[in-house]
């Protein structure tokens, strides 16, 4: 079973960016820890971030192809891409996928409530820091 880990814009700012909002862990040591926790899992975990939109949904379509699970931190394109929904709506003929918030996006402005991609996730979490990753990951080894 392989997990695709996407992370969107500015996450990797982990650890530097708004630390009273997002914590103080880097991006790195949430990909080790989900290294970790996928060997003991018995799953192969792969992490990847960017900045940038098409290269997020390049990372989508090679998950569709592969039929690998998707734990997605879309970061800002939560709430302004269609185009990133149209390309995990493939997954849906998989395993799907998880859409991870490290903070409670309901209860920040308004605008962060809304994701375009929420309506199509198999599960959303939000608001429990990075262990929200974690608990992804753990739903997947179980299930998968």
């Amino acid at each position: 079973m392989n997990i695709l880990v996407l992370n969107g814009p500015n996450l990797n700012r982990l650890g530097k960016r708004q630390p009273e909002i997002y914590g103080s862990v880097t991006l790195a040591d949430v990909e080790k820890q989900l290294l970790e926790r996928g060997a003991e899992l018995g799953v192969d975990v792969e992490c990847r971030q960017s900045n940038h939109e098409g290269e997020l949904i390049g990372w989508v379509h090679e998950a569709a192809d592969n039929g690998w699970a998707v734990i997605i931190n879309p970061g800002g394109f939560t709430h302004t891409s269609v185009a990133l929904r149209d390309a995990l709506v493939e997954l849906e003929d998989h395993h799907g996928f998880i859409e991870v918030h490290i903070s409670n996006v309901h209860a920040r402005e308004p605008f962060r409530a809304h994701s375009y991609l929420s309506p199509i996730a198999k599960g959303v979490i939000a608001g429990l820091g990075v262990d929200g990753y974690r608990l992804a990951l753990d739903y997947y080894a179980r299930r998968l």
